[in-house]
């Protein structure tokens, strides 16, 4: 079986380990961060979870929908927390589709450190937005992943799209 290595991974696992030293959830402290600030990733909130861009994305536009409430397990989700998450990934692809115009998404979750979670004590939901031709030889064969738009300027448009995606529904 051939292995495609991505190590950029143990970048974005590092650049944690001092909030889990701290006893700190980067998840629940993004939920109290100013959605104004430059230095803050959120980009929608709700009753029960909130929209972060991914600090290292794989492609472009590339969020985390994420309940407020602590939990590792998935179990543990509540029935009206799971209608309120699916809610807000509809509303996500939409305001994604206003945004940056993608043909298709990934959409899941990493359960567990054995299954890839970087951060496996708060359950988070990809949304990576993909497009026809966007895996190419580079990160195949170079090891180099290529993201087009800087975080904020996405932070931007998706402050924008959110709002208009919010009319159309």
């Amino acid at each position: 079986m051939e292995k495609l290595w991505s190590p950029w991974r143990s970048n974005y696992i590092e650049s944690f380990k001092h909030k889990k030293e701290e006893n700190n959830c980067v998840f629940c402290d993004a939920q109290n961060e100013n959605i104004e600030s430059d230095d803050c990733l959120v980009v929608y909130r709700s009753e029960k979870c909130f929209v972060t861009l991914n600090l290292f994305p794989y492609n472009s536009g590339h969020v985390m929908v994420i309940p407020n409430r602590h939990t590792s397990q998935f179990s543990t989700i509540s029935a009206d927390e799971m209608k309120e998450i699916m809610d807000v990934v509809q509303l996500t692809m939409k305001a994604l589709e206003i945004a940056i115009k993608p043909h298709g998404f990934n959409f899941g979750a990493n359960l567990g450190k054995a299954a890839g979670a970087g951060i496996d004590e708060h359950i988070h939901f990809h949304v990576v937005p993909r497009w026809n031709g966007d895996t190419n030889f580079m990160p195949a064969l170079g090891e180099v992943k290529i993201i087009s738009q800087d975080l904020l300027a996405t932070k931007k448009n998706l402050l924008t799209a959110f709002k208009e995606a919010i009319k159309q529904s």
